[in-house]
């Protein structure tokens, strides 16, 4: 009876599986791209970009947070760069702050994360010397003097004196590029490749490199490399413990520090085991230090590079390591011997010098602190490990998981499928934390994540998956051109938008910083950037309130329209809106730097409406959504003649003509270049503008004034433009009007003209 019993329950069973194979079936598609992906079939970008996010939030959340004694940094900062000059500094100073580092504060060692690979020639004796050999070779006091003072003179004698016999290790790096350029002298190599055979390490190769002169490099002959390199993120999480160039294997500044504070043991290259250090290299997960028996591996990627074992934020207020600034150091203001037996690093947190990097744990990370998290990992043997068994890892989880929900959720109703379900996630994501917390081992997570959960949306909702697909990936589309709350109006009905390119009557805003150039030049590129944001952060803010879509910002421009993808009915009068604000804010924002003296900034803005097509266009590299079209183009045409009629907004008559409730004031017409129509532009008045309010005298002139014009009256025109430049001498637009009445005086009348003024630039 128990057989006969069975023999049912498995037929059901089997039944069961029958009748949902669908579901089954789609369920296993997001475990086939899973395995493809770990196993480097079918490259996922986004989750590749998904384990470095849960890496990166692992690694802030662990990070120790506690100041290493041991580590100190000497800062070429801000301070240090204002007191002793701009870097390089002469290398007599480099010599006195060697003295200062090693004699009177008594380093265990030095690292310098910097390089010094021209000679210096501060001190004028390389044309002394040249004098002494051509001009004043006949001067025997001359040629005495010199030979005294030269030692003093020869600064990079000097530094390198200072650094003779001391624990010193130089930094160089290594360049690729076309050219292959090399200067200075590299450190003798850790190892050599067996040229005989391929490289299948595939640590990182160089064809250049920028080393130490020979006599500083010859007074130090340890050094190492300070290369980083960025994941594809462009996050520095990893740091090369040995590179390659011309078949030579050399150490980091890291690596080659590490060895001289532990007795500069020997490296290993090769396999465990191999007699051949420099053999095929099948595998090298690891880099391997032996010294009398004794061995240490430093874990390695398939590039020879650690996981850098931040300690925290980073900088002089990240707590992680003691900073001094080196301009203290080389005055003496530090008491004597307090770097006594402490690892010292010389390098640099000031942004210009470029030495700040973009880590995991802060967006402008000093690279010197790279070195000092490096050292001190491996001075606590405190290093995270990617397995060379990760693969294998994520592919038998993978399979576990990804099979068991895709056969097992059919059985269950939708809440026991969800228990389900987030019990399997939780529990992997609990293996796979406990494995990185306890035993420092980084192994992937984010393929078995993104398959879970495809798994359970695909099982149980695929309906309603692809039912609200297309308002996801609306707003993913637009969320970046168009104001958020234009965003979920369009949500609520998808199906009225597309990225399809469609013909619509829009208006079209051009934006220009007048004398940005000229401002600029006086510039870092620091405060330019500043500027910048600050300037297009307040104005797309504008922009965004009057429900307009950024274009694109080009150089010191911004792009915007209204009228779509939303379409709107007033999208004139909101782009005239739009600009007068932005005028105002403009001055707002000068007050603001004039106050802090520094320049102003001017503003010109062009709008134009009229059928414009819109959609998302571009190539299959890179795509946007933006409007094309000849009245595009007459509207950032308006934009260049705001300078020359002296205004901060010039519209066309399409646009004055549907933005209402605004004050207008006539400027001129014109016929631009590639257009016959004739165009007449016009000025919005701000709220409040009561200098040329509607039946005044300047308001009376100003309109007698282009009628008398469009007449070729030149008498009455000269008479009106005195009231004018009288009324208002500064006005740019009425000087403009004068010589051009000035020139046509002299010129014969013109039957039939228009009155347009013809513009020839682009």
């Amino acid at each position: 009876m128990a057989g006969a019993r069975t023999a049912p329950r498995a037929g059901e069973r089997v039944a069961t599986l029958i009748r949902h194979w669908p579901r089954v079936a789609i369920s296993l598609i997001p475990v086939l791209f899973a395995l493809l992906h770990a196993t480097g079939v079918l490259e996922l970008g986004l989750l590749h970009r998904l384990d470095h996010l849960i890496y990166d939030a692992r690694l802030r959340a662990s990070m120790p947070r506690t100041l290493d004694e041991r580590i100190v940094i000497v800062d070429i900062d801000e301070k240090s760069l204002a007191e002793v000059g701009r870097w390089p500094w002469p290398r007599d100073r480099m010599a006195n702050l060697a003295h200062e580092i090693f004699a009177r504060q008594e380093a265990l060692v030095a690292g310098f994360d910097v390089v010094f690979s021209e000679p210096d020639d501060s001190s004028g004796l390389k044309r002394l010397r040249q004098l002494s050999r051509e001009d004043l070779r006949d001067e025997p006091g001359f040629v005495e003097k010199l030979r005294q003072l030269e030692h003093r003179l020869d600064h990079d004698a000097l530094f390198a004196q200072a650094l003779q016999g001391r624990p010193a290790v130089l930094g160089f790096y290594f360049t690729s590029d076309r050219e292959g350029g090399s200067s200075g002298v590299l450190p003798e190599p850790v190892g050599v490749m067996n040229p005989t055979q391929r490289h299948p390490a595939r640590m990182t190769t160089w064809n250049g490199y920028g080393a130490n002169i020979e006599v500083i490099a010859g007074a130090a002959p340890h050094a190492g490399f300070f290369n980083a390199i960025a994941d594809p993120d462009g996050v520095v999480r990893s740091a090369p413990i040995l590179a390659e160039y011309k078949g030579r294997v050399y150490e980091s500044l890291a690596l080659a520090l590490f060895r001289r504070l532990i007795g500069f043991p020997d490296i290993e290259l090769g396999p465990e085991g191999s007699s051949h250090p420099t053999d095929a290299l099948p595998s090298l997960d690891s880099v391997r230090l032996t010294q009398d028996g004794s061995r240490l591996a430093i874990p390695v990627d398939d590039r020879a590079a650690a996981l850098v074992p931040f300690r925290g934020a980073g900088g002089p207020k990240g707590g992680s390591f003691r900073y001094h600034a080196a301009a203290d150091v080389l005055a003496g203001r530090l008491p004597a011997g307090l770097l006594k037996d402490k690892i010292v690093l010389f390098g640099t947190t000031a942004p210009g010098l470029l030495d700040l990097r973009t880590t995991p744990v802060s967006e402008a990370y000093p690279g010197v602190e790279i070195h000092a998290n490096l050292i001190s990992g491996l001075l606590d043997g405190r290093v995270l490990v990617k397995p060379d068994y990760a693969l294998g890892y994520d592919v038998f989880v993978l399979l576990l998981v990804g099979i068991g929900l895709a056969f097992g959720l059919p059985w269950f109703a939708a809440v026991g499928a969800m228990v389900v379900s987030g019990a399997a996630i939780a529990s992997v994501v609990a293996l796979n934390s406990w494995l990185f917390l306890d035993h420092g081992l980084v192994l992937p997570l984010a393929s078995v994540l993104a398959m879970a959960v495809a798994v359970v949306v695909l099982n149980m909702g695929y309906g309603f998956w692809v039912e609200s697909r297309t308002k996801r990936e609306l707003a993913h589309l637009f969320g970046t051109y168009v104001p958020p709350e234009l965003v979920e109006e369009m949500v609520n009905d998808p199906d009225r938008y597309t990225m399809q390119a469609t013909a619509r009557e829009m208006t079209v805003m051009f934006c220009d910083m007048r004398g940005f150039t000229r401002l600029s030049e006086r510039m870092d590129p620091g405060q330019l950037q500043r500027l910048l944001n600050e300037l297009f952060s307040r104005l797309t803010r504008i922009i965004r309130h009057e429900r307009g879509t950024v274009d694109k910002y080009m150089g010191d421009c911004i792009m915007a329209f209204w009228g779509a993808p939303v379409e709107s009915g007033e999208h004139a009068s909101q782009s005239v809106r739009a600009a007068l604000a932005m005028v105002e804010e403009i001055r707002a924002i000068n007050q603001e730097r004039v106050a802090s003296n520094e320049l102003p900034v001017a503003l010109g803005i062009g709008l134009h409406t009229g059928l414009m097509c819109v959609g998302d266009m571009g190539s299959d590299v890179r795509r946007s959504y933006t409007v094309v079209g000849d009245a595009v183009n007459l509207g950032s045409r308006l934009e260049g003649l705001t300078k020359t009629y002296g205004v901060d907004i010039i519209a066309s008559h399409a646009t004055r003509k549907l933005a209402t409730g605004f004050r207008w004031q006539e400027l001129d017409r014109v016929r631009v270049k590639g257009r016959e129509q004739v165009v007449t532009i016009y000025r919005p008045l701000p709220e409040g503008d009561d200098g040329e309010p509607a039946g005044s005298a300047e308001s009376t002139a100003w309109e007698e004034l282009l009628k008398s014009y469009r007449a070729q009256d030149w008498e009455q025109c000269e008479l009106c433009l005195l009231n004018l430049i009288r009324l208002d001498p500064r006005n740019v637009l009425y000087h403009l009007y004068a010589e051009r009445v000035a020139r046509r005086k002299s010129l014969p009348r013109i039957h039939g003209w228009d009155g347009a003024t013809d513009i020839e630039t682009k």
